[in-house]
């Protein structure tokens, strides 16, 4: 005798589509989770800034757009080389954006145009010829807890040959990164 042929099991309900506020809650609750990460980046991490001027020239130009990262320095020291932002030592509402050149203890001297670090010429390979000048400044010990910064843009920048070291409390960050124009994406050096 034949087996009696059950009925499929109706699976109509777990096909179904889940309810639009499902969905909906769902979606909610993913772009607080994504916004709450872009907040939590920007606010403690990276900031998005804009360059107004010239004084970094080529490295970075007028209007150019730039990621700082503001909690680098706390886990590592600043080094020469380093794009550094900080607020003026002159009028802490502004903010300025230069290169390290010496840090605490370092002999600093410029002799037209030419920087000497510890007695030794630095070659700076990121400051063409167009953009040299022939100031000289005199030999200076950076002090504790400063920093001495130049633009690169030479014969336009305000810079610790104007204002003096940068003390570190005035720093908030390092630029590290170039996103707009287009052309200019990319790690800074």
């Amino acid at each position: 005798m034949p087996e009696p042929v059950q009925p499929a099991p109706d699976n109509t309900a777990r096909n179904a589509a889940p309810p639009r506020s499902t969905l909906l809650a769902a979606w909610l609750r993913d772009l607080v989770i994504a916004l709450s990460l872009v907040a939590f980046i920007i606010v403690f991490l990276y900031t998005p800034v804009k360059v107004e001027g010239t004084s970094m020239m080529p490295s970075l130009a007028d209007q150019e757009h730039i990621f700082i990262n503001k909690f680098i320095y706390r886990i590592e020291p600043i080094h020469r080389g380093d794009i550094i932002v900080f607020r003026y030592p002159l009028d802490p509402s502004k903010s300025f954006i230069k290169r390290v050149v010496g840090v605490a203890g370092d002999h600093i001297r410029i002799n037209d145009g030419r920087v000497y670090l510890n007695q030794q010429l630095v070659a700076e390979d990121y400051v063409p010829k167009a953009y040299e000048d022939d100031r000289s400044y005199p030999e200076l010990v950076v002090p504790p807890d400063s920093y001495f910064v130049l633009g690169d843009h030479r014969s336009l920048s305000n810079d610790s040959r104007d204002f003096g070291p940068v003390p570190s409390n005035f720093i908030f960050g390092k630029a590290v990164f170039g996103y707009w124009p287009m052309q200019k994406v990319g790690r800074l050096r």
